[in-house]
């Protein structure tokens, strides 16, 4: 286990990160927590969604108190019950930047934040947050990050530009949690299909954007689903007959051999 004093000395991207999860789907969101606000900037901004507002708990975790998505929190109590266990020093250093903070992803025109769900937390440790995007993360965030991610979170060093600060709820725990009930009357009963859209990142995008390139697409491999991926899937789709709408759609990958 990392000495206090080394903390926050940086490493290289651990490998093999995030086995099993996967960053939330941006229309998985939408579908079945809604819209947090009807408009978006780069500023934290409130919430306007009236159902999303219900679900919204502030707590203290002991290290740090948070606000966000009430199912979020309880995995986020339980996180901190394996760390405070299995890494004390870590535990004792942490604290945060923030949890429920509804904006753009932070350099994007059309990605909205799953901090706009209340869904993700930056963390410091020993009040210092790790820079995004130098390719290098904190050796106390590789000690906890095998923690979040076997309790179902992403953990952002992983994002094209790396974003060690940043853990998320994946994929598979929003779409557990709705099986289960826990978005409240207000959700639909059915979860949508997996798909990749506008706005989405992470891996699955890098995948999918080394596939259009292999099937005569020229675009950048970043792992960000901006407006030239979507218009090399609008063109992939045409040239196969299927619905060119730019979404990603089981069908899409299948041709696509995704």
């Amino acid at each position: 286990m990392p000495e206090a004093t080394a903390l926050t000395d940086l490493v290289a991207i651990p490998a093999n990160i995030n086995v099993g999860v996967s960053p939330a789907r941006q229309s998985t969101m939408l579908a079945l927590l809604g819209n947090p606000r009807s408009d978006y900037t780069s500023d934290c901004q409130s919430i306007e969604h009236a159902e999303l507002k219900k679900l919204v708990v502030l707590r203290d975790l002991g290290a740090f108190k948070v606000r966000g998505l009430k199912p979020a929190v309880d995995s986020l109590e339980k996180v901190m019950a394996d760390i405070r266990v299995e890494a004390p020093l870590i535990h004792s250093a942490l604290g945060t930047m923030g949890m429920l903070c509804a904006r753009l992803v932070r350099g994007s025109q059309h990605a909205i934040s799953n901090h706009s769900w209340g869904t993700a937390i930056d963390l410091t440790l020993n009040d210092v947050l790790d820079r995004r995007g130098d390719g290098k993360v904190q050796v106390g965030l590789t000690t906890i990050a095998p923690i979040f991610n076997r309790h179902g979170w992403f953990w952002g060093a992983a994002f094209a530009t790396e974003d060690a600060m940043h853990f998320e709820a994946s994929e598979q725990s929003i779409r557990k949690w709705h099986a289960q009930g826990l978005f409240g009357a207000g959700a639909p009963a059915a979860a949508p299909e997996d798909l990749l859209t506008l706005g989405d990142r992470g891996p699955d995008v890098r995948l999918l954007q080394a596939k259009l390139n292999l099937s005569g697409a020229n675009i950048k491999v970043d792992g960000d689903f901006g407006t030239g991926t979507r218009a090399a899937v609008i063109a992939f789709q045409a040239s196969k007959g299927l619905r060119a709408d730019g979404v990603v759609s089981p069908q899409t990958r299948a041709a696509l051999g995704l």
